[in-house]
């Protein structure tokens, strides 16, 4: 795989936001990367691939990272998609940011040993599945074994105290401690900030639609 790059300008059609644009549209600079594969196998003749990147000074590793990014887009994607749906990564519904952000950082903690400890499971494989190396585990299937792990790992914690969980809010009543609300700062096509509803306010009367 090699890549070539080149500065270009990248001009602007009049679609989506540039529709109702009454002056000339603007010219962006940035960088056109051109990828060419000696061989793919069984697939014919390679054609060439074209990235476009909005820095302008982009150096020979800028554009390295890049292609190699673009390449692991697929293994990016499933990554994010095993730590929402499998992780939980999305699951709690946290208030605080600070909250948010030790939650993010549990979940990849899990995820680390998770890659870790692929030499040490057994490969539970559902029966579709192709057999492969204990390097090459997917995070997903190393999880299946890692229950049995845990039976077999020491642990530097001390035995669990027998507890009771506390006695809660009491049922029925309601949860009186609002969440905090923050501007998301959304603005329209023509710059000005978007005003909230009058009947979203607080303290106003539901708008009846019918």
């Amino acid at each position: 795989m090699h890549a070539r790059y080149r500065l270009s300008d990248f001009r602007l059609t009049r679609r989506a936001a540039w529709t109702d644009h009454d002056q000339a549209l603007p010219i962006i600079e940035g960088t056109v990367i051109r990828l060419t594969a000696d061989h793919l196998p069984s697939r014919g003749e390679p054609k060439p691939l074209w990235l476009w990147w909005s820095k302008v000074d982009a150096t020979a590793s800028d554009v390295d990272r890049c292609w190699q990014a673009f390449l692991s887009r697929f293994d990016i994607e499933h990554t994010f998609r095993l730590l929402k749906q499998t992780l939980g990564w999305t699951a709690p519904q946290l208030r605080e940011p600070a909250a948010v952000d030790r939650w993010t950082w549990l979940v990849l903690a899990a995820h680390t040993q998770l890659r870790l400890a692929r030499p040490l499971t057994q490969d539970l494989r559902r029966p579709w599945e192709r057999p492969m190396a204990p390097e090459r585990l997917t995070p997903a299937r190393v999880r299946r074994g890692f229950w049995n792990l845990r039976t077999i790992s020491a642990s530097p914690a001390r035995a669990p105290q027998p507890s009771h969980p506390g006695p809660g809010r009491p049922p029925g009543s309601r949860n009186r401690q609002s969440a905090a609300r923050h501007d998301v700062g959304l603005m329209l096509v023509t710059g000005q900030a978007r005003q909230r509803p009058s009947h979203h306010k607080k303290g106003a009367k539901p708008r009846r639609t019918g």
